[in-house]
């Protein structure tokens, strides 16, 4: 019997469609070189231990009660998620153990790049792999959304599918999920305007836009597909130049649905100036991340000139690693 295991799963950004893949556009999503880790041992009795360094929480579930060590009340909101993946597996096992969870992650938090869901499949992989269940990639899939359901409430599935596959994935509205076959770097620039957004209040947002202009945001959904199928042929193509302006034509829709933020917009200008390719926000909107495609010899210009405007940025790259065993 395995005494412990390690697995890691990427973080993510939207590429292409946030808003209106809601509305039955498509949308393409991208595996980062961020990552967040899960490691995972056995206890000699039945409590299950979770601690996460990036959430500054920790503490242990014994039964349904939780005894927080650090973090206070909200540590057990935020432990939740990994107490029902370890719940679930040790279930399904019929092992009558605890285990420790340690969760490591170099994803920024809250930011909307996957963080909860990167660390949902890393912890459901390697309680998995400790456990010796065997669980395939859909039943980590259900495994790991379903935490993510604690977290979000009605999430879209993208997050914890990207953090599977990795590398690029098509999406569309009920959990269609396509990888794409791209085999060329997508050198990336991430600045995040530090702002907290609602996703919930966004999604609002465009639902009421729809409901009062029904044609006008329908050739909006529609002209979000063509973007897409588009920029799928220049994914294919090695055209970052085409990709970079359809981020652009993309960006100006998120805008004009209200999405985006005098924050976000800031950086987005800022970013082009400094010579991106095309750049644009990625996530919820109103706050939280975006991105700017940029070629490798102007990245740290448009990384800097984030931070002059108030954003903090990283450099990143695709990944075509999704979740794996680290040992």
């Amino acid at each position: 019997m395995r005494t412990r295991a390690k697995a890691s799963a990427p973080a993510k950004v939207i590429l292409l469609g946030e808003h209106f893949v809601v509305h039955g556009a498509p949308a393409l999503a991208l595996a980062i070189d961020k990552r967040a880790t899960a490691t995972a041992d056995f206890r000699a009795d039945s409590k299950i231990f979770i601690k996460s360094r990036a959430m500054k929480a920790s503490g242990y579930f014994e039964g349904d009660r939780f005894h927080v060590e650090e973090g206070a009340e909200e540590s057990k909101k935020r432990l939740e998620p990994i107490h029902a993946v370890a719940k679930s597996l040790l279930g399904r096992s019929g092992k009558h153990l605890g285990v420790n969870i340690e969760i490591d992650s170099s994803i920024p938090v809250a930011a909307g790049l996957g963080s909860s869901a990167a660390v949902a499949v890393a912890s459901t992989t390697a309680l998995d792999y400790l456990l010796e269940i065997g669980l395939s990639r859909d039943e980590v899939f259900e495994t790991a959304f379903n935490a993510e359901k604690i977290v979000h409430g009605t999430p879209s599935g993208i997050d914890p599918a990207i953090a599977i596959y990795g590398g690029v994935i098509q999406y569309a509205k009920g959990g269609r999920i396509e990888p794409l076959d791209v085999k060329i770097d997508l050198p990336l620039v991430v600045g995040d305007t530090r702002k907290e957004r609602s996703t919930g209040e966004m999604v609002a947002r465009v639902n009421d836009l729809r409901r009062r202009y029904p044609s006008i945001v329908g050739s909006m959904i529609e002209a979000c597909g063509k973007i897409v199928t588009r920029s799928i042929e220049a994914l294919r193509s090695g055209d970052l130049k085409t990709l970079g302006e359809m981020m652009d034509m993309d960006h100006a829709l998120l805008y004009a649905v209200g999405v985006s933020c005098e924050p976000l917009e800031r950086l987005v200008h800022a970013a082009r100036r400094a010579g991106a390719l095309g750049a644009k926000l990625t996530g919820a909107g109103g706050g939280g991340c975006m991105i700017a495609l940029t070629a490798p010899e102007k990245l740290k210009d448009v990384a800097e000139a984030i931070e002059k405007e108030g954003g903090e940025a990283f450099i990143t790259n695709k990944t075509m690693d999704g979740v794996r065993i680290e040992e």
